[in-house]
């Protein structure tokens, strides 16, 4: 069917015409864009949608995110906003009594919001000596009751690993465990059953759409996840386009059970490229530095991978022509990253080809952003952090350094292509919140961070549309509106080029169209 899109301003996001009078699509394409009434005149079957002043974009596409870690989401208890030890410990326990057996499941607790941290045995007391897993919001580290570490097989005994650690006090076990430890032991931990995980991938499909986003990542898919996305293809449930990035072990089980998925293309499911962990979280001061922490003198986090083995992921990647996008938020793993990229593109020149992207890139030196240009590669910003923990990288890293997080403005000068994520469930998939904080840089005590480093609407929106589509190898086919793309589009209750910059965040998602089906309308 063929509809005709008018009566609002249409940001194309293509450079010479960037914008339109009317946009006509035909099924899943973009057909013309032009003059109102001569498109409708040209077609007069087309079905009229008038926009009624609403703003008309390309949909968002997702940089970088988790979907299944937002699907389970869903199916925990939310720990957002918990400020106070009785706050916690109500919630824990009202969530228990909910569920009276088996394990329990936390997300989202942010310590940097001043709640203190309970021990081990207030941990095993408000779950009711049941095994309970409170995550936090970065995703890299969480707090284990005392059931959940038995089960685990975590005692006093365990040592930490390399580039993980496991709390301690006075030689005794806290609960808390970082990065390895944290990830290697929640994974061995029970899973949800089928049906709930089924509806739990409905309900984030569904925040998805409701965001304006129809293409989306799995930003680190394990061997564990086969089943579910077997059982996802099947059920026919999968309506955006997800992007699945295994981690390298997981690779030979994913090419045996997706063969055709695998690589750059379109479809509903792609497996493009590879996933590597080079360090932590900044506010969970894990992130790899150059430098010492300001809130921690003699400290600079720690990295997560030799170098060989990252030369080793680099050859695979190169081997198997895939992309790699490496977790890097601390310059020192910035750093390492683009030593080994050095060695490796100079064996495997395809890897430039591929566009390798430094994930996070928060605290990326400014003097490192040239060698990413000339390396070929790209930057995945998370400028949210500069609104929710913008305050806390200012202790942890003095402003010199904390000004210049997720430096979009410096990336630009230095013609480094970059894109926006919010690491989703670490943040809601807000786009307009993104544009907003890369747009104002303002942290939530009011302090502008890096004011240097704000860019103009326009490099913020195509940072999500355009550069996000480029980064999937797929701006022919989606990112901007021209005839013959996706009809892939997201209608907003306003121009975002055309309101003040501090109301940015204040625009609402009012519909979101996929392959020119709605998907999604604003009640």
């Amino acid at each position: 069917m063929k509809k005709l899109y008018f009566g609002g301003p249409i940001l194309t996001m293509e450079p010479d015409a960037p914008r339109a009078d009317a946009l006509l699509t035909d099924g899943p394409r973009i057909l013309a864009l032009g003059d109102r009434d001569a498109l409708r005149s040209a077609v007069p079957e087309a079905e009229p949608h008038d926009l009624d002043g609403a703003a008309l974009l390309p949909a968002f596409t997702d940089p970088h995110s988790h979907f299944s870690q937002v699907a389970s989401g869903f199916l925990q208890l939310s720990m957002e906003g918990v400020r106070t030890p009785d706050e916690f410990s109500r919630r824990v326990r009202a969530f228990a009594a909910a569920r009276p057996d088996g394990w329990l499941f936390a997300r989202g607790f942010d310590p940097t919001s001043g709640c203190p941290v309970p021990g081990l045995a207030e941990l095993g007391s408000m779950a009711g000596g049941r095994p309970l897993v409170v995550q936090y919001a970065s995703g890299h580290m969480g707090l284990f009751s005392p059931a959940a570490l038995a089960a685990l097989g975590v005692t006093e005994k365990t040592p930490d690993p390399a580039g993980g650690r496991i709390g301690r006090e006075n030689g005794h076990l806290t609960g808390y465990l970082e990065e390895k430890i944290y990830f290697d032991v929640l994974a061995r931990a029970p899973g949800f059953s089928l049906a709930e995980l089924t509806d739990g991938y409905r309900r984030a499909q569904a925040l998805y759409f409701s965001r304006g986003i129809t293409t989306v990542q799995e930003g680190m898919f394990v061997p564990e996840m086969l089943p579910m996305y077997q059982a996802l293809l099947a059920s026919g449930l999968l309506a955006l386009d997800l992007r699945a990035y295994p981690v390298p072990a997981a690779l030979p089980e994913v090419r045996r059970v997706f063969p055709v998925e695998m690589g750059h293309g379109s479809g509903r499911l792609r497996f493009p490229g590879l996933k590597i962990f080079l360090d932590g979280s900044p506010q969970g001061r894990t992130a790899w530095m150059r430098a010492d922490y300001d809130s921690q003198p003699g400290y600079r986090g720690y990295g997560t991978m030799e170098d060989a083995a990252v030369l080793d992921a680099m050859a695979l990647a190169a081997r198997e022509k895939l992309q790699l996008l490496a977790h890097c938020n601390g310059d020192a793993a910035a750093e390492q990253f683009l030593r080994c990229l050095a060695k490796s593109e100079a064996r495997f020149p395809v890897l430039r080809e591929l566009r390798p992207v430094l994930i996070h890139s928060q605290l990326i030196g400014l003097d490192q952003l040239p060698r990413v240009r000339e390396l070929g590669a790209m930057c995945s910003f998370f400028p949210a952090h500069v609104w929710h923990w913008g305050d806390e990288h200012l202790k942890n890293f003095g402003e010199t350094r904390a000004r210049h997080c997720s430096p979009a403005a410096s990336a630009l000068r230095a013609g480094v292509p970059f894109t926006f994520h919010q690491d989703s469930p670490v943040v809601q998939p807000d786009m307009l919140e993104t544009i907003w904080c890369a747009v104002c840089r303002v942290t939530k005590s009011g302090v502008p961070l890096g004011p240097e480093e704000r860019i103009p609407v326009l490099e913020a929106l195509r940072a999500v549309t355009v550069n996000a589509a480029r980064q999937y190898f797929e701006e022919a086919d989606k990112g901007s509106l021209s005839p013959g793309k996706r009809a892939d589009l997201v209608i907003l209750s306003q121009d975002p080029a055309a309101v003040p910059p501090e109301k940015l965040r204040d625009i609402l998602v009012l519909g979101t169209v996929r392959n020119g089906e709605t998907v999604y309308v604003r009640e």
